[in-house]
């Protein structure tokens, strides 16, 4: 993980230097969610709290365009991932909420059973693993991003040397950039944690940072759609450290994890997947079943 929008609200943000504090839910994807048929059978297996209360709780940060955004009402999530929580809530017979909130202690929020998961394009690690269980459904790496004409001529990690990058805290982009630094010797890379990916983004339009690292599909979603291609460009097409997104659940809550991986494998299987995917350019980073913890699995 991660992350500018290109949505207007999102790039309202951009000019204004940050997302504010919204919260909502996605309208979702009611042509594609109707087309998956309820499983009585997963339903049945979600735990009595979750069927007692008939909803699936996700945090995310709302920053992430293609993945997840707010549309220009300010307050409804959009993107591929509330589209696929609308899905597997079909699967599942329960509504799958996505609520905002902040992805620097989401994972804590998720262990102290707050909120149910995290549903915030989150790449599954082995540390990560460590405190939470993933159930992954995106392939992806990570980009680096500069002005449009890359002025600095930036074309891989060591040309960041001795420059300033912009990073969202908390990200698999900010331990990347450390375990960069060994190789910069005596000019080391300046990185700049911010509390969100448009804040980062920010820095980088305003000429105070030379590059933001992103996961590839937002990314290349700045970069290609019209109301930011004019500023950003790819460095090169160089993906670092390809890994999975994943939705991470408390270590205790199996039953909750299976039931929303039997979902997703319906999804997978009936072809609601690949049409969500090719809905948002995202088809390059297809999974062909869920798997559980991928970082690690042998």
């Amino acid at each position: 993980m991660r992350r500018t929008s290109v949505a207007a609200a999102l790039a309202l943000a951009l000019a204004a230097g940050g997302c504010g504090a919204s919260s909502g839910t996605s309208t979702g994807a009611p042509d594609t969610a109707s087309a998956v048929p309820f499983d009585q059978a997963l339903h049945d297996s979600l735990p009595q709290r979750i069927r007692d209360a008939g909803v699936i709780r996700l945090v995310t940060d709302a920053s992430y365009a293609p993945l997840e955004q707010f549309a220009p009402d300010g307050r409804t999530i959009i993107g591929f991932e509330p589209d696929m929580a609308q899905a597997l809530g079909q699967i599942l017979g329960v509504k799958v909420e996505m609520v905002t909130g902040t992805f620097q202690t989401a994972l804590d929020d998720v262990v102290a059973g707050t909120y149910d998961g995290v549903l915030s394009a989150m790449t599954d690690t082995p540390q990560r693993e460590k405190k939470v269980d993933f159930v992954n459904y995106l392939a992806a790496g990570t980009s680096i991003i500069v002005q449009r004409g890359n002025p600095n001529g930036i074309t891989d990690i060591p040309a960041l040397c001795g420059r300033v990058v912009a990073i969202e805290k908390g990200t698999t982009q900010a331990d990347l950039l450390r375990r960069s630094q060994a190789g910069c010797g005596t000019k080391p890379i300046h990185i700049g944690e911010y509390p969100t990916n448009a804040d980062a983004m920010l820095q980088l339009r305003t000429g105070r940072a030379v590059a933001v690292l992103q996961d590839y599909p937002a990314a290349v979603h700045i970069v290609t759609d019209t109301r930011t291609r004019n500023n950003f460009t790819l460095a090169s097409s160089t993906q670092y450290e390809p890994g999975l997104f994943g939705i991470p659940f408390a270590k205790g809550d199996s039953r909750l994890r299976e039931a929303v991986r039997g979902a997703l494998d319906k999804l997978i299987e009936s072809g609601a997947y690949a049409t969500l995917l090719d809905r948002w350019d995202l088809s390059a980073g297809a999974i062909k079943s869920a798997t559980v913890n991928g970082a690690t699995a042998g």
